[in-house]
């Protein structure tokens, strides 16, 4: 697997070594998926039955000053990486992003939405669904958003100890996704990763959408610090350089028809991700 040394990496990691798998896992450092020479070499090395590809440069804004780096990591890698799948075998599985869609629909975004993406990082990883599937490689897509987890260095993630270290905490108020705890992907990456799966898949917590304010008071409220305050904000309050989707809920039309379980209710996981926080 790629991405290694990221929050979704890390719990696949270790999820699938629970599982008795044999794991090949690579950090950047030790395997730049924009190299194809070094993908093939290494992918020739280790023979594997699948490739997870959790690799990914996921700031956005950065992407936004830097299209090249943008498509370089989560375009061609990916392409890479079907590549190298294709000639051995093995079924790729890759982490796209919510931010294929520009946010403008009311509801749910599935399968069946055109992808519309605003900004360089959502044109470069939807440029990387695209190569990934036309290579011929078993390739499973797997678009998910709003992602919480141990480790995790994103607002989500770090709500609480920001929190407690008494920091001032700013939540966008118009924003909406579907929150995916990392360890509740990680076991549906892996099933992906072992069945008989191909496409488009859309994975996220169960649940109704939630703006990034309403989860950072949920989070604060698990955590007993419901008397703190939220300020909320308007997300074109903030000027950044990259566009976001207003609205990027995500809903599967495959999964339950496939056999594959809902994932547990985004609130549940949040709970299970505070008490652990909270025990550390």
């Amino acid at each position: 697997m790629t991405g290694a040394g990221g929050m979704v990496g890390r719990a696949v990691s270790e999820y699938c070594r629970l599982n008795d798998d044999l794991v090949f896992a690579y950090d950047h450092r030790g395997l730049d998926i924009g190299d194809l020479d070094r993908v093939l070499e290494a992918v020739k090395t280790d023979k594997p039955d699948a490739i997870i590809n959790c690799a990914a440069w996921t700031d956005v804004d950065g992407c936004e000053r830097d299209k090249e780096r943008a498509f370089a990591a989560n375009a061609y890698g990916p392409e890479n990486l079907a590549t190298a799948s294709h000639a051995l075998g093995a079924t790729l599985v890759t982490i796209s992003t919510d931010y294929v869609f520009d946010g403008t629909k009311p509801g749910f975004y599935t399968q069946n939405d055109q992808p519309n993406p605003k900004s360089i990082y959502g044109k470069s990883k939807l440029e990387g669904e695209r190569r990934a599937i036309g290579s011929g490689s078993r390739t499973v897509v797997v678009r998910t958003g709003f992602i919480f987890g141990p480790g995790g260095k994103n607002f989500l993630s770090t709500i609480v100890q920001r929190a407690l270290r008494g920091e001032q905490i700013k939540a966008i108020s118009d924003a909406f996704g579907t929150p995916t705890y990392a360890l509740d992907l990680a076991p549906r990456l892996r099933e992906l990763a072992a069945g008989n799966f191909s496409g488009i898949f859309h994975v996220a917590n169960e649940g109704d959408g939630v703006s990034y304010e309403e989860f950072a008071r949920e989070a604060l409220r698990l955590a007993g610090c419901a008397d703190i305050d939220v300020e909320g904000v308007l997300m074109d309050s903030l000027k950044r350089p990259a566009p976001r989707p207003q609205n990027s809920r995500l809903r599967c039309l495959y999964s339950e028809e496939l056999g594959l379980a809902p994932l547990p209710d985004w609130r549940d996981s949040l709970a299970d991700f505070v008490q652990n926080t909270n025990e550390d």
